[in-house]
């Protein structure tokens, strides 16, 4: 039988020790082991999801109680008492003393019953007396008490109190830390809304409508996506509400040729084909031949004869591009913080001077690449983040040296996305709606942000 902890505290050595990429880990490892019961796939995706989630309370929790301090213990044991000290905590279907017990088991297994004693009496302890810890006080300091309760490192809370404030920046913090909905978008020019339904409640999947967007559902009881007939067959796209909004701010229109620049995992380019309806083309980008591997096989999935892919670095202009594109999608490279709650290791991977990069990054793709737009086509800029400097700051700047003006994409897009009451709200009235911020969970998306523009000459 598979042994899943093992298989967790693999995936969390090497997320937290080789700097892996935790939805790619966790993806690999649930692709090797397919034959794991749906119960055990939970439990492993809930155990190191929330292991990395939590990392910072629970080295706070661990070095509470043990003499040797995280950073000196061995990797393997540090690992092993992180998702040990989260079961006993946060997951209430295991037992403290099967937590226990099993850790010390795999540390045997592992090769350190040497420390099984070590391991042993530190998680005892903190079955015991867990309850009894001191946690900072968010009087004292906002950013060092945020540090442990949500695992936001200080200088991230920081920027974001000086952007949202104390309520706003507590929400996104808090929703990084929920579960979010698993949305998918139906690719409505090969079928229609009501037959994809009814393909997802023959086999007993709760398929509830996203008001507003046709096409767009959140879907629970299900195990695997690639276990549903409708994504097998190519008419359900996993996306995200906010990413599903970019595509309609482009105003896509049929005979269009659409060109998205960085466009793995294809999500955007397969909705701009979809819209197309066999209509125009859509020529999708990315940097390396894996992320052109990943939207060649979404494209192949969903049998879209108007698609084609090319490896390109977006940071180089392409002169035969020049003037061709009715709609340009730059979705650009960016800090990822709105998307937290689905890969919850991108906050420990960022740094203040790595933001600063990303957000010069984005000028650079936008400087290489604004003159594929034709005069009168239309370029949408977006992020899946929440800092100024790479959402505001950069569409300003877009606008102010290039031969571009904002497009207003209200009637595009839902009203209830535009409802804001706070200076949010105010600057992009003040831009007349040209671009539109989306923060983690407050309108059931991720954090996200939208700007489109028109070419004028």
């Amino acid at each position: 039988m598979t042994d899943t902890r093992a298989l967790s505290l693999h995936c969390l050595m090497e997320i937290l020790e080789k700097g892996r990429h935790s939805h790619v880990v966790l993806r690999q490892t649930l692709e090797a082991n397919h034959e794991l019961p749906r119960r055990e796939r939970a439990f492993l995706t809930c155990l190191v999801e929330g292991t990395v989630e939590r990392l910072y309370e629970l080295d706070y929790l661990i070095d509470h109680f043990s003499k040797v301090k995280v950073r000196k213990q061995k990797p393997l044991v540090r690992n092993l008492l992180r998702m040990s000290v989260y079961q006993i905590k946060y997951m209430d279907s295991v037992p403290a003393r099967a937590a226990v017990s099993e850790a010390v088991r795999l540390a045997e297994k592992r090769g350190f019953g040497s420390l099984k004693g070590f391991v042993n009496g530190v998680l005892r302890t903190i079955a015991r007396e867990l309850g009894q810890v001191p946690y900072p006080r968010r009087e004292d300091g906002f950013s060092r008490w945020a540090r442990v309760v949500y695992s936001m490192p200080v200088w991230i809370t920081e920027e974001l109190l000086l952007e949202y404030g104390e309520e706003r920046t507590e929400r996104m913090l808090a929703q990084g830390l929920l579960d979010r909905p698993f949305t998918v978008r139906c690719n409505l020019s090969r079928a229609s809304e009501e037959e994809i339904r009814e393909s997802l409640l023959a086999q007993g999947i709760d398929a509830a409508a996203v008001p507003g967007i046709p096409g767009v559902f959140t879907l629970k009881g299900f195990d695997r996506p690639e276990e549903i007939t409708a994504f097998q067959e190519g008419l359900l796209q996993v996306q995200d509400v906010s990413s599903v909004l970019a595509g309609l701010a482009a105003d896509i229109r049929q005979g269009d040729f659409v060109l998205d620049i960085c466009a793995a995992p294809g999500g955007k380019s397969l909705h701009a084909a979809d819209l197309l309806a066999g209509s125009g083309h859509v020529e999708a980008r990315d940097l390396t031949e894996a992320k052109a591997s990943l939207i060649r096989e979404n494209k192949k999935r969903s049998r879209f004869k108007n698609l084609s892919v090319r490896v390109w670095d977006a940071r180089i202009p392409d002169e035969e591009m020049f003037g061709r594109a009715d709609v340009v999608l730059a979705d650009l490279p960016c800090s990822g913080l709105g998307i937290i709650g689905r890969k919850g290791d991108i906050k420990y991977k960022l740094t203040r001077s790595g933001q600063e990069e990303l957000a010069a990054l984005q000028r650079e793709i936008l400087d290489a690449s604004w003159r594929y737009v034709k005069p009168g086509g239309r370029l949408v800029f977006s992020t899946c983040t929440v800092f100024a400097s790479e959402n505001r700051e950069n569409a300003r700047w877009f606008a102010e040296h290039y031969p571009f003006v904002p497009v207003d994409i209200r009637e595009k897009l839902p009203g209830r996305f535009f409802e804001e009451t706070g200076s949010q709200g105010r600057e992009a009235r003040e831009a007349g709606a040209a671009w539109l911020q989306l923060l983690p969970g407050e309108k059931g998306t991720d954090g996200f942000f939208i700007a489109a523009f028109r070419r004028t000459k």
